[in-house]
């Protein structure tokens, strides 16, 4: 139970807040604060303060206007330093992970009288290296036969003027404290191909051996993370850092709590980053590409030791890998059948996720032999580790330093394709969800190749066992997180503990009167596509004449483009589509004409129906042209729902509706932004009054005022 202390903590905090900044408490922000309190307050501990109760989740469905942020904050980061947490809030988005640290939190420390730091956390993949930055600045032939073996893991060899003005502009700018190595604080937009030749991944960095240790940009914010109360991350992240055990990048989740804000994309998130792929030809390569360099490093000088013997053995280890990855092309492309409609890629799943016998056999074969390699590499990378030390007789500190890197790279790779076999050779346990299995056909300048692929169909079982047990507490928050109504969706793909705290919390926003929910009386069936487009082409202009801001939400590229198309020249004038331009500089086109009191209509897909702000007069009128249901050609949730039919359920009511539901509550909520924002939705599918399903997705929606015609 909450200590009356902390209980008092934390109304003093939000009243102090409301008062500083002459706000009202809203009903459901107040609900929410209660909640989480409640959730968190209630952990038993140990003497050490280690949780011994059973997983303390909050989940708390809060729609736009409630404050979340605020919430959260002034519920958990009392409890947090009471407890001797950190406070780890996540977020899915940069837009939303910007605003929490340099909006968010410094008003709510500002206006409600806590005293904590924050930091924002961010992987090593956004600072730069300063051993690749004088690799890339030296000259001489030791150093190009170095270069040539790191070509393969980002190293560019041929380093041209432009590029040589670049590294120099990063040295000096590092060397002056203008500039601290972060990729978004660098005064010049940064392609990716030009990035990744300056950055790092875990597999190539030597860590506190570096002789850049002391000047590294990624340390020198690492260390801000263990001193701040509060660290501001994102969902990829925190799961890379359970995928090492915890505690490897931010705090261990046993002293952590986290709050996962916009926590609807935590299942997904997770599904992916637990996801393996290879290039049949692309690894092939590789390995012929690794076999050749490390058999001329051996060529090049004798190395003592272990270190030399292990060195000798790789060629013959990767060698014999490349012969079997060769015979996988063949059989993987013989027990394929691809199919080629225009609007999807060429795609083959495996049905329940089972591979032919031979297929399998192999994938034991290759599962054994990059065990092998990755043994042999692991070896090599701890030697080149010792020495860096200088505990190893006859290898150079700077030699280990130049060789690491490549070695490290290798055995990531060598680690993932290890992975993506190990999953292709076995069967799966009977009655567990299965590894959803497929195999992609890549067209590239004329040649072909072929993406292996599988997956986990459900994040819940690596979710339950890596974070909700694990942690101290945790909060999960979103404006969708039920569909239909019920929390149900969210705790089978997201493991969420039987004893977890969901609720929801009001919204402050009044939706009968500030919105009508119109769905007109269209003719066409959106199952037939060309009959669709051409309604929509027909009733559009009228129903934009309306309101000047208005945005159009489509579940297809090609239909988007197609009523684009059948328009007319005076509409599209008025129109900005997604992919003309990138999308920041759409909404800022979109926001200028409207300011200008001209009339502007955002054609856009799915991302356009999540994340958009868009206030007041910018979208005064959305129109949804279908129900968003998944697209068909996703092979995991093509497997996840043949897994729920061959139980004998109903994928299209447990996965398919569900699904849809919670996109149609993300596109509807694009119009209403702030509680004075009034307008207009319009829904141009029929299904949603014809269709057995079509009220539950109906009166999943906000209490708009509905208009059926």
């Amino acid at each position: 139970m909450l200590k009356d202390e902390l209980k008092q903590s934390i109304q003093q905090a939000y009243r102090q807040f409301l008062d500083s900044k002459q706000l009202k408490a809203r009903y459901g922000q107040k609900l929410m604060i209660a909640e989480i309190a409640r959730t968190l307050g209630a952990i038993d501990a140990d003497d050490e303060g280690r949780r011994c109760s059973d997983p303390a989740v909050a989940v708390v469905e809060a729609g736009t206007g409630t404050g979340k942020t605020v919430a959260y904050a002034l519920a958990a980061i009392p409890i947090a330093q009471a407890t001797k947490k950190r406070l780890i809030i996540s977020t899915a988005t940069v837009a939303l992970q910007e605003q929490i640290v340099f909006k968010d939190l410094p008003d709510i420390r500002l206006q409600s009288g806590l005293e904590f730091s924050y930091t924002l956390a961010k992987g090593r993949g956004r600072y730069v290296c300063l051993t690749k930055l004088d690799h890339l600045l030296q000259s001489g032939q030791e150093n190009v036969a170095t270069m040539e073996l790191f070509a393969q893991d980002g190293f560019h060899i041929d380093v041209d003027e432009r590029a040589v003005k670049l590294y120099q502009g990063m040295v000096e700018q590092l060397a002056t404290n203008r500039w601290d190595g972060d990729r978004d604080n660098w005064k010049e937009e940064l392609d990716d191909p030009t990035w990744r030749s300056v950055t790092t991944d875990h597999g190539q960095c030597s860590g506190r051996r570096c002789t850049n240790f002391g000047q590294c940009a990624f340390y020198k914010a690492r260390e801000e993370l263990t001193r701040a109360d509060v660290v501001v991350a994102n969902h990829d992240l925190v799961l890379a850092d359970l995928a090492l055990g915890g505690g490897a990048i931010l705090s261990a989740p046993a002293d952590s709590i986290y709050i996962f804000d916009e926590g609807h994309h935590l299942p997904d998130k997770a599904i992916n980053h637990f996801a393996h792929h290879s290039r049949l030809h692309g690894t092939e390569s590789w390995l012929e590409q690794s076999n050749k360099q490390i058999t001329k490093l051996v060529a090049q000088r004798a190395l003592p030791g272990d270190l030399g013997r292990w060195l000798e053995q790789l060629p013959v280890r990767l060698q014999e890998t490349l012969d079997s990855q060769r015979q996988m092309y063949a059989l993987i492309e013989s027990a394929t059948e691809f199919p080629y409609p225009d609007s999807f890629k060429p795609c083959y799943r495996f049905p329940n996720g089972v591979v032919p016998g031979p297929v399998r056999d192999l994938a034991g074969d290759l599962k054994a032999l990059y065990s092998v390699v990755c043994e042999l590499l692991t070896r090599l990378c701890d030697e080149l580790k010792e020495a860096m030390d200088g505990k190893v007789e006859g290898v150079d500190v700077i030699d280990a330093e130049n060789w690491y890197p490549l070695l490290g790279a290798m055995l990531s790779r060598a680690d993932a394709s290890l992975g993506l076999w190990q999953l292709y050779g076995v069967e799966d346990p009977e009655g567990e969800p299965p590894v959803a299995r497929w195999v992609l056909l890549l067209e590239q300048d004329g040649h072909y190749d072929l993406e292996v692929a599988c997956s986990p169909i459900l994040a819940a079982r690596t979710l339950r066992q890596s974070l909700w047990n694990s942690c101290y507490g945790a909060v999960v928050t979103s404006a969708t997180l039920t569909a239909l109504g019920r929390f149900d969706r969210l705790q089978m793909r997201a493991g969420i503990p039987d004893g977890a705290n969901c609720s929801v919390v009001p919204s402050p926003f009044y939706h009968s009167d500030a919105a009508t929910l119109r769905i007109p009386a269209l003719s066409a069936d959106p199952k037939l596509p060309e009959q669709h487009t051409e309604a929509i082409i027909e009733c559009l202009p009228a129903l934009l004449e309306e309101q000047p801001g208005a945005l159009v939400l489509f579940s297809s590229r090609r239909q988007m483009q197609e009523v684009f198309a059948g328009v007319g020249r005076q509409w599209q004038q008025r129109i900005l589509m997604q992919g003309d331009r990138s999308k920041q500089e759409l909404l800022t086109q979109h926001r200028q004409r409207i300011d200008d009191d001209k009339t502007s209509v955002i054609f856009g897909l799915a991302s356009f129906a999540e994340g958009v702000d868009l206030p007041g007069r910018y979208c005064e009128q959305v129109i949804i042209a279908k129900i968003p249901f998944a697209v068909p050609d996703d092979p995991v949730e093509a497997a996840l729902g043949e897994w729920i039919e061959s139980r004998g359920g109903n994928s299209f009511m447990e996965i398919s509706v569900p699904d849809a539901s919670v996109r149609l509550v993300q596109a509807c909520g694009r119009l209403l932004r702030t509680e004075t924002d009034r307008g207009l939705i319009t829904i141009l599918d029929r299904r949603l009054v014809s269709a057995r399903y079509g009220r539950a997705l109906l009166d999943s929606l906000p209490p708009f005022q509905r208009r059926i015609d």
